[in-house]
């Protein structure tokens, strides 16, 4: 059983987070701290030049009442957005915040990603806590 786990969750269409969070429902102790974490890519400027100014802000309030809905549904669960690159971002957090698990769902891979999404391999390579992949 787990006391801090972090549950990284992306809303990619191919995505299935109900494995994810039924796990974390079954793997936290009492009381266990649940963060689900959402990391929003950065926007190239020249690429941000062309959206309405109020773009980011709406965009970020929408995921973050999505993951606030989807914390509801876990014991003292939270949802955060964080921006940055996915796989280094979900490790610097996990540095910082030190989980003792992080349950991720991956995609089933092409050739190009060999076993595990790009993003799940990087965190499991170099995570310093247990990392559960869901499929």
């Amino acid at each position: 059983m787990y006391h801090n786990i972090l549950v990284p969750i992306s809303f990619d269409v191919d995505r299935d987070i109900s494995g994810p969070l039924k796990l974390a429902n079954l793997l936290a102790t009492p009381g266990a701290q649940v963060t689900l974490l959402h990391v929003v890519e950065h926007i190239p400027d020249y690429a941000i030049s062309y959206m309405p100014k109020e773009y980011l802000t709406e965009a970020r309030q929408a995921i973050q009442t999505e993951l606030d809905t989807l914390a509801a549904k876990v014991p003292n669960a939270k949802g955060l957005v964080v921006e940055g690159h996915s796989g280094r971002t979900i490790l610097d957090w996990a540095e910082v915040n030190t989980p003792d698990l992080i349950i991720m769902a991956s995609h089933r891979p092409g050739m190009q990603d060999l076993l595990l999404g790009s993003t799940a391999t990087h965190v499991v390579r170099h995570a310093k806590c247990a990392v559960h992949v869901v499929r």
